[in-house]
């Protein structure tokens, strides 16, 4: 039996490895006001993150349909697959995957939804690992049990540059959004397995002081990456400042998708991780 998998854009795999590892990606739309593009296909992540700071309008996002989830299992199926594992950004930040699953009722060969608990490469590492193991023979049962073990240990956290993107796509209250920019202050969040949390730090050098820990607890890595709001410069920054907890060779860096990036706004830098399973070397 062969297995099939799928994902959606907001999982930020480059789009080689992508095609490299055989994943089907479904792309979210990405809204500058009637104006509608699919993300990665129709509008790259260079172009969006030049045209954000200038929108007069915030840009919104919305969620693909069941009808193209539903081409991507009728094209997995068409070359082969017998099961198909579709991994998609956590349901508590995103109905994506609830029109996964309705396009999953219809599919020609069994599928399975998994909720990552994650976004950006913490989806895309899920994603990259399922697929590798469906190519050295892995059964459906095996690839779930897993991804079910990674979520646990899959981890992303990013600072912000500012709060404005926050309070105008109304993620935060206007009032408080205003103080913590008098206060200059920088928010991270964090996500692991299904759970958001935030943190208030006062600069920019303390919330970079505060990257590096957090990569520190998560020591040592199955897998790493940089990602950031195309903020070059703030993630080469950040690449000196950890490189010493970093494995050798280059480090996966990359643009967050303008699903996420509407809301976090430029200049957001952080990490996305998988930390090694206890007695790993």
């Amino acid at each position: 039996m062969t297995v099939g998998i799928v994902t959606d854009s907001a999982c930020d795999l480059p789009d080689g490895l992508a095609t490299q590892l055989g994943i089907e990606v479904v792309p979210l739309f990405i809204n500058f006001g009637s104006d509608s593009y699919l993300d990665g296909v129709e509008l790259s992540r260079e172009a969006f993150y030049a045209r954000l700071p200038h929108a007069q309008k915030l840009p919104t996002t919305s969620t693909p349909g069941p009808q193209p989830f539903l081409q991507a299992y009728k094209r997995l199926a068409d070359a082969g697959a017998t099961e198909i594992v579709s991994v998609h950004v956590s349901e508590n930040l995103s109905a994506l995957i609830d029109s996964a699953r309705l396009a999953a009722a219809d599919s020609p060969v069994p599928v399975t939804v998994f909720d990552s608990g994650s976004l950006s490469l913490g989806v895309g590492f899920l994603a990259w690992s399922a697929a590798q193991a469906s190519k050295l023979g892995a059964g459906i049962r095996d690839i779930l049990g897993l991804l079910q073990d990674m979520r646990k240990r899959t981890h992303v956290a990013a600072v912000l540059d500012t709060l404005e993107f926050l309070q105008r796509s109304g993620r935060m209250n206007r009032v408080m959004a205003r103080l913590g920019s008098w206060l200059q202050m920088k928010p991270l969040l964090k996500m692991n397995d299904g759970t958001t949390a935030a943190e208030k730090i006062r600069t920019t050098e303390a919330a970079f002081a505060r990257l590096q820990v957090l990569l520190e607890e998560r020591l040592p890595f199955e897998k790493v990456a940089l990602v950031h709001t195309h903020a070059l410069a703030e993630v080469e920054t950040l690449l000196q400042r950890v490189r010493h907890l970093l494995p050798p060779g280059d480090i996966l860096s990359v643009d967050v998708t303008p699903a996420l990036g509407t809301h976090l706004g430029p200049g957001a830098v952080g990490f996305a991780c998988v930390s090694a399973e206890a007695g790993t070397p």
